[in-house]
């Protein structure tokens, strides 16, 4: 079936009849379901997604369209509101998000006649080339011949082959016809420059397509190919002002334009890096400086705690690494009360592997034993109080021996 969609990308409203509708359930995500029902028209100007485009969303009778999929030569729509079959039903496209795949997708089979995989992303598209790479070069001179192309005006149009034998059809490029289809063959042509089959929706004339903007290549899953990303139309204009947005925030977080960005941004990187290397030597001598600090009590107790919000894992490592006690046991925790920190325990293993599961667990976090120590990251450090109190309820059956200096 070619569904009213496909003869005329460009409707907008629509009058049709309910031929069947069935109580159904929508999966919107790995545990969310939506109850609501299943309802097959006579006719739809919603396409069903399928070639790599994504389906329309819109209205029937003012009832939300939430999905819209294809089911042999059935478009069937899922709504939450049961309409009855029989009722005279009046449909509206949402024509923002169906112009912008007309867009993206006329795009596509303009870029290359050769694409075997499309992908219309939510911001930007893209196709995979059979080819191993594209320079600048090749991408600019690519650019400059679309558009040109868009400026000639060049149209756009479908054609239905009600027999899939057709002679005519081996003219046209084909990633093969799906298992279930029924009905006639759709061939979208660009004139004089491409033939393929297509059941997507379209633009009538290239003009509609505005602009090309092609981005950047990357390696493609195929050996020997790579995916082109591309915008087209409005999402031109999207891109651009987010460019903008970024260019402008860039502009005063690095003090200079945007021909200078580059250049601040390596210096303030590396900036960081060497700020950062200073931080964690200065946090290894501040282990240092606590262990020795505990050492030197005359009256050490059998356990040692302790927490710095500035730390990190190489922190802890430190701090246990120069405690150098299996006797004593220790609770090291680093990180802010709010955020995600990390949490390490050392000392008599039997206690630790009993005591590590719990303080975890009061942390809201993950861990394990591994080589003398319970480690993991926790997600609510300010619950260290209480597991502290359960290290020195446990230290209690401990009996101290001096250690070394």
């Amino acid at each position: 079936m070619s569904f009213a969609c496909q003869k005329n990308s460009y409707l907008k409203e629509f009058d049709t009849v309910v031929k069947s509708c069935v109580q159904s359930e929508l999966k919107t995500g790995k545990k969310d379901v939506v109850q609501g029902f299943e309802v097959i028209l006579e006719d739809t100007i919603l396409f069903p997604e399928g070639g790599g485009q994504p389906d329309d969303r819109g209205t029937i009778n003012e009832v939300p369209v939430l999905r819209v999929t294809r089911r042999g030569a059935e478009a069937v729509h899922f709504v939450t509101k049961a309409i009855e079959a029989g009722t005279s039903v009046h449909m509206v496209v949402d024509w923002v998000r169906r112009f912008d795949h007309m867009q993206q997708h006329s795009g596509q089979h303009l870029i290359t006649a050769v694409t075997e995989t499309l992908n219309l992303g939510e911001k930007t598209s893209f196709i995979e080339l059979d080819t191993p790479k594209m320079t600048e070069e090749q991408m600019q001179t690519l650019e400059s011949e679309i558009n040109k192309t868009i400026r000639q005006g060049v149209k756009v149009f479908p054609t239905l082959y009600e027999n899939k034998d057709d002679p005519a059809l081996a003219e046209a490029r084909c990633r093969g016809l799906p298992d279930d289809h029924e009905g006639p063959v759709r061939v979208l042509a660009i004139e004089g420059i491409d033939s393929c089959l297509c059941c997507g929706t379209h633009v009538t004339n290239v003009t509609d397509l505005q602009v090309v903007k092609l981005l950047l290549t990357e390696k493609g899953k195929r050996k020997n190919s790579i995916n082109l990303h591309f915008v087209c139309g409005d999402r031109v204009l999207q891109y651009l002002g987010r460019a903008v947005q970024v260019e402008r925030s860039l502009n005063v977080l690095l003090k200079g334009p945007l021909e200078q960005h580059f250049e601040l941004a390596e210096k303030a990187v590396k900036g960081y890096k060497n700020s950062n290397k200073t931080v964690q030597n200065l946090l290894r001598d501040v282990a240092s400086l606590e262990a020795e600090k505990f050492r030197n009590q005359s009256d050490k107790p059998p356990y040692f705690i302790c927490h710095r919000k500035e730390g990190d894992i190489d922190f802890l490592n430190t701090l246990i690494k120069e405690l150098n006690d299996e006797s004593l046991l220790t609770l090291a925790t680093a990180g802010e009360d709010k955020a995600p920190g990390f949490v390490m325990m050392s000392g008599p293993e039997e206690m630790v592997k009993d005591l590590g599961p719990k303080i975890m667990e009061l942390l809201e976090g993950k861990g394990g034993f591994s080589k003398g120590r319970y480690q993991g990251k926790a997600n609510k450090l300010q619950n260290r109080t209480k597991a502290a109190q359960l290290v020195q309820e446990a230290a209690k059956t401990l009996k101290q021996t001096p250690s070394e200096p």
